[in-house]
């Protein structure tokens, strides 16, 4: 995917989840950004892992901001549960960034997010969601109902539906991404006079 998602002008950073047990495979290890009780939208959200990772991931959109980076020119993004942290990330702390983009990715039905939302008044960065149709990890209605909920808290947001795509991402889907990125971060050209 790193090759496939560069870009003259923008600067992609790919963290990697931190390795952590992982309640849905019986606590092994795996590279996950939170803990879920169950992989289901009618779970309740594990706070006490995604909260911790929230101030993490935070801390680097401080590092790239305090480099010159305008807030309104960092997207934030990722695939599954990438993608859920996104959202937790920009919906909850972050509500001044460029946009946000999940690729198969849900919140579950009573996320903290939708709360929040709820009594904010502030413009919200737009998301771009794609999800395949045959995903059978986090399933497409999953993904669909996070997209309407948010709409209906005020988010403007695009969602993008892929038949016989499983849980993964595929060129077409990471073409349209492409070009929403380019979209929202246009080349910024010096003003010569």
């Amino acid at each position: 995917m790193k090759k496939d998602f560069a870009f003259s002008h923008v600067k992609v950073i790919f963290p990697t989840a931190p390795a952590r047990p992982y309640t849905p495979m019986k606590g092994g290890i795996s590279n996950v950004w939170f803990d879920r009780y169950k992989i289901s939208m009618d779970s309740p959200e594990h706070l006490d892992s995604i909260n911790p990772m929230c101030q993490v991931l935070t801390d680097l959109i401080k590092e790239e901001v305090a480099s010159g980076i305008a807030k309104n020119r960092i997207l934030l993004g990722g695939f599954s549960m990438g993608g859920a942290m996104a959202m937790h990330l920009a919906y909850r702390y972050h509500r001044d960034v460029a946009g946000v983009f999940a690729l198969s990715s849900f919140l579950n039905e009573n996320s903290v997010v939708f709360k929040e939302l709820e009594a904010s008044q502030q413009s919200l960065p737009e998301l771009f969601q794609c999800h395949g149709q045959a995903d059978e990890l986090v399933f497409h209605q999953w993904g669909e109902k996070t997209c309407t909920q948010l709409k209906g808290l005020g988010v403007t947001s695009s969602f993008h539906s892929f038949p016989n795509l499983l849980h993964e991402l595929s060129l077409q889907e990471l073409e349209q991404l492409r070009s929403w990125v380019l979209k929202k971060l246009p080349e910024v050209t010096a003003n010569v006079q």
